[in-house]
């Protein structure tokens, strides 16, 4: 029965997540697009895209743990709150970002308009590095913080014991400790980053900053070449590459920060003195503006009745927000994205907590490769995985249904239950599954009734960010969307895309409300958690 049981997770890992990747790869393969791509600017696309990635993904890094050390490990004030600010950004997907950036700092909007001159111009190479910044040092910070909990507290205070001040204590001790967990960080942004279409075609594409992402959604939805699936392809294989160093690279970082020891009794806060104040300011001016600036450029510009229109008691409307709920395609994007990422939830969840069980539980020499295998499209730009179904759907008849929009959010977010239940599943004793064998269970059910069950939890808890995360996506399903089965995040897209600034605010503003709920909601859930805890 396990025997039966590997082979069948393996058939349906090499179905979701090997497939449509081997076809990407197959299609590239099968013609010599390389002349096509060089003569369509390639070489422009793939430089704007290295160096765009980069250095976001370094001050990414930067910036995320600059703020997990003051918020975590020092005595400001408001830690807790200041938190919830600076993650805000994390819970809101970058295209919106981007559209809400774009009411204050665009071609006479926001303030370049307030104050009849520009102040920043956010379309072009400086824009999308700095939305990408801002929307992947969360991601840093959580990873961070995570890393600073797990320091042993009695390094740290042996050397505050020494003699050493706060600064020295940082540089000599903990920030060594926690370079694995920063070359993950990096890992992953990176890779986020180099995949992101939605900021470069929303900030980019107008100032003609074009990179590998939004080449592959010109080729795919302009038809400009011939076989534009085959030339995607080639893109494809070269961000696969990439994108499998990604995953190995962080597999084998988070395998020895795990071996690594974790801290004993409640982290070390560094006194600041003096600069405690000053620290607290900048760290709450900072929160403040990346939370409450693109909500103001989102709230001005939809209460707007029409562009150009100055905003006065007089011309304040909420007639875009009736316009926007009352839109067909909305509506129909609203209910599409409500039950895919529901279902995409439920089988995501159930294949996660079988895999983690799987790879876990059991000894198997083939566990690694599954665990590299399910997590590999996690690297992945969502419009590579889009490509890989798309070529699909063309032979299974599945073209232009959700069900192939279904299957692709199965392959982008299997992973993250996967992670979810991975902690849970590796902590459990073994104990417990021998005294279920020994109760007569055989080896299947005593691993289901014991540390199975007590990872539905954590297998639970994936599923939801699933759903949080499918019902808003753009970059997976961009590419696989038809008449009567389009979703919400690309209904927000096209409408910026078409012009109509002022109901693509107000969208984009219900998406951005709606992250940060869930964000002082889970916020919430954590600080009730700890509290029992303690008690």
């Amino acid at each position: 029965m396990p025997k039966l049981f590997r082979a069948g997770m393996w058939l349906i890992a090499a179905g979701f997540f090997i497939a449509p990747l081997y076809l990407v790869v197959g299609l590239a393969l099968g013609g010599n697009q390389i002349p096509v791509l060089i003569e369509s600017g390639l070489g422009r696309a793939a430089w704007n895209s290295f160096y765009s990635t980069l250095l976001s993904s370094l001050f990414a890094v930067v910036v995320g743990t600059l703020a997990a050390v003051i918020v975590e490990r020092t005595t400001i004030a408001g830690a807790h709150v200041a938190r919830l600010l600076l993650l805000s950004p994390l819970l809101v997907p970058p295209f919106v970002g981007a559209i809400a950036w774009l009411q204050l700092f665009g071609r006479n909007q926001g303030f370049n308009a307030i104050f009849d001159r520009p102040i920043w111009n956010i379309y072009g190479a400086d824009g999308v590095i700095f939305l990408l910044t801002l929307h992947a040092y969360p991601i840093v910070y959580v990873i961070m913080a995570a890393a600073l909990r797990k320091i042993p507290r009695d390094l740290e205070l042996a050397a505050r014991l020494s003699g050493s001040d706060t600064w020295t204590t940082l540089r000599t001790i903990t920030l060594p400790l926690v370079r694995p967990a920063l070359l993950s960080a990096f890992t992953l942004t990176f890779v986020s980053n180099l995949g992101d279409f939605g900021i470069p075609a929303l900030v980019g594409s107008p100032a003609r900053f074009e990179t590998l992402a939004t080449m592959v959604y010109r080729f795919v939805e302009s038809g400009t070449v011939p076989n534009p699936l085959q030339v995607v392809s080639t893109i494809g294989v070269v961000l696969l590459v990439m994108g499998i160093l990604a995953v190995i690279a962080d597999y084998i970082v988070a395998e020895r920060a795990a071996s690594s020891g974790t801290n004993a009794g409640a982290p070390l806060r560094f006194e600041l003195g003096a600069a405690t104040w000053p620290v607290t300011v900048a760290t709450w001016i900072t929160g403040l503006a990346v939370t409450l600036l693109p909500i103001g450029g989102l709230i001005y510009r939809a209460l707007l009745p029409a562009p150009g229109v100055p905003l006065t008691w007089e011309t304040l409307t909420w007639r875009n927000f009736e316009r926007t709920l009352q839109n067909p395609r909305v509506i129909d994007g609203f209910t599409n994205s409500l039950w895919m990422s529901l279902t995409a939830a439920v089988l995501c969840g159930v294949l996660g907590w079988l895999i983690g069980i799987l790879v876990t539980r059991t000894i198997s020499r083939d566990n690694t490769l599954l665990t590299l295998v399910t997590l590999l499209p996690t690297a992945l730009p969502g419009l590579i995985i889009g490509v890989g179904w798309l070529i699909i759907s063309r032979y299974t008849g599945t073209y232009n249904t959700p069900w192939i929009i279904l299957a692709a959010y199965l392959c982008a977010y299997t992973a993250t239950v996967l992670q979810a239940v991975r902690a849970p599943l590796k902590s459990t004793p073994l104990a417990m599954e021998e005294a279920a064998r020994i109760s007569g269970a055989g080896p299947l059910r005593a691993i289901f009734n014991t540390s199975g069950a007590m990872a539905i939890p954590a297998a639970v808890s994936g599923a939801v960010l699933v759903a949080v995360t499918a019902i808003r996506e753009l970059t997976v399903s961009v590419l696989l969307i038809a008449p009567g089965t389009t979703t919400l995040g690309v209904q927000l897209f096209n409408l910026q895309q078409a012009g109509n600034y002022n109901q693509a605010s107000a969208l984009a503003f219900m998406f951005t409300l709606g992250g940060l709920i869930v964000l002082v909601l889970a916020s919430a859930g954590i600080s009730r958690g700890s509290a029992s805890a303690r008690r």
